[in-house]
């Protein structure tokens, strides 16, 4: 059959509405007649004619730790929590070892909502507890940003200020809040019952998840700048570090104003593409700020580390802004209107 096929809808005795089914879909299907199906209407207005009814219990993804050195435990266990798996068995056929027991509760740890619920001389379980119902990804996007946004000031004071104050540790949840948006966005693909619980058509739930990426690697960039701070011998001269706390204290602001974008709290493409102009601009600025620390003479060329950071993290926020405005167009363009203006 053809990717898409136009059917007239019938009704039955006054009441229900049918619609045929194409046979060759039907026949590839293994679906004859008396067959059960089921129907699945989306918060997007689609329906969806599913033949495998979506079990109610996970999957169980079982996994061999025998000769599993601890690092390797911690990445396959993140990365099956990242690929929206919520049952884990750890099977041992040569005994769970208090230090594997140990470095499974730690990464758990580490993970929203997951925990180890069973354990016993040769397996461990673990599984994700978090009811898919009390998730919210744009809330969780928000609570990244503030964490990202919160390291970043506080690296880069760590680097400027005479006396930095100690860190507030608002950004130790980063990789826990990326984790927990990765595990449900991964949930929310494979499944249309968890999408609909978490509120979001798909092209709103993958905008959120670059988004929440692009965020992560603002921390990332924040990393950065303290180490560069931790390696400095002497403070940094007092006109240079003006210079590097307002191009990072821009940088901030044009991140928070591109998560606002997606997030639909600006709501027009005018302020998707003034962040977009205004990330252009920083980005020259940082250019030239570079030039001119090279050419001056004693500064630390270790500095470049950090200037670099804050280049990354402008080109962070205008990725962001770039979702955000892509985002708009398309519901411009569904709503019929593809009237966008002209740049203010």
């Amino acid at each position: 059959m053809s990717a898409m096929e136009t059917r007239k809808i019938q009704q039955v005795g006054g009441g229900t509405y049918t619609v045929s089914l194409p046979k060759e879909w039907a026949t590839a299907a293994d679906i004859e007649p008396g067959a059960v199906v089921a129907l699945h209407s989306h918060i997007d207005g689609t329906l969806v004619v599913q033949t495998d009814v979506e079990d109610d219990d996970d999957p169980l993804l079982g996994l061999s730790v025998a000769d599993a050195d601890t690092r390797s435990l911690t990445r396959v266990l993140r990365s099956a929590y990242a690929a929206g798996i919520d049952r884990i068995e750890l099977d041992a056929p040569d005994g769970v070892t208090e230090e594997t027991h140990r470095r499974v509760e730690r990464v758990t740890r580490t993970l929203t909502g997951v925990t180890v619920t069973d354990s016993s001389d040769d397996a461990i379980q673990v599984r994700s507890l978090l009811d898919v119902e009390e998730v919210s990804i744009p809330q969780s996007v928000r609570q990244l940003q503030f964490a990202a946004l919160s390291t970043h000031r506080e690296a880069t004071a760590a680097l400027t200020a005479t006396t930095p104050e100690p860190p507030s540790g608002q950004g130790d949840g980063t990789d826990r809040i990326a984790a927990m948006v990765d595990h449900y966005v991964r949930r929310g693909l494979d499944s249309l019952s968890v999408m609909d619980a978490l509120g979001l058509t798909r092209p709103a739930l993958f905008d959120r998840w670059v988004t929440a990426r692009e965020l992560a690697r603002v921390a990332d960039h924040a990393d950065r700048i303290a180490t560069t701070a931790d390696r400095l011998d002497d403070p940094v001269d007092a006109a240079v570090a003006a210079q590097i706390d307002d191009l990072a204290d821009r940088s901030r602001d044009l991140v928070r104003e591109s998560v606002g974008v997606v997030l639909d709290e600006a709501g027009d493409t005018a302020a998707a593409r003034r962040c977009l102009d205004d990330c252009d601009e920083l980005a020259a600025d940082i250019r030239a700020f570079d030039r001119r620390l090279f050419e001056t003479d004693g500064a630390d060329y270790r500095l470049i580390h950090a200037v670099d950071a804050l280049r990354r993290t402008t080109e962070a926020a205008g990725e962001i802004a770039e979702v955000g405005l892509q985002a708009l167009l398309r519901e411009r363009c569904s709503s019929g209107s593809a009237d966008v203006g002209q740049a203010p």
